[in-house]
């Protein structure tokens, strides 16, 4: 019902900045709660940021406060990733995920129903 395709990574310098995309298809996801996460080789997926449907209430993981910024438009039915300060160990395929639940906030894998296929940010020093 809901098809995620992510879009903008590349390679950055450290302290450099990239905007990532997530767009919707197949079926609205206004009523959906949105989130990011990211995957290093050889690492556990980790949650990186969640936005409520309505797009007010926002949630981040410690090491991404203050240099990450989610958002979304639900008339384009997109999500957005701003990053800004990379790092290196920010280096990991980012994903997009939508889910129905009505928990607070979804931190963990399960409580995502669709995911996208995935984008690579890498950093450089």
């Amino acid at each position: 019902q809901v098809q995620l395709v992510e879009s903008g990574g590349g390679l950055v310098q450290a302290g450099g900045s990239l905007r990532l995309s997530c767009a919707a298809s197949g079926r609205t996801v206004s009523s959906y709660g949105m989130g990011w996460f990211r995957q290093a080789p050889g690492k556990e997926r980790e949650f990186v940021a969640a936005v409520a449907w309505n797009g007010y209430s926002t949630h981040y993981a410690d090491s991404m406060k203050g240099r990450f910024t989610i958002s979304r438009d639900n008339a384009k039915n997109t999500v957005s990733l701003q990053m800004n300060s990379l790092k290196p160990e920010d280096t990991a395929v980012y994903y997009c995920a939508a889910g129905a639940g009505r928990l607070w906030p979804p931190t963990q894998r399960y409580e995502y129903d669709y995911w996208g296929q995935g984008t690579q940010v890498t950093v450089s020093s």
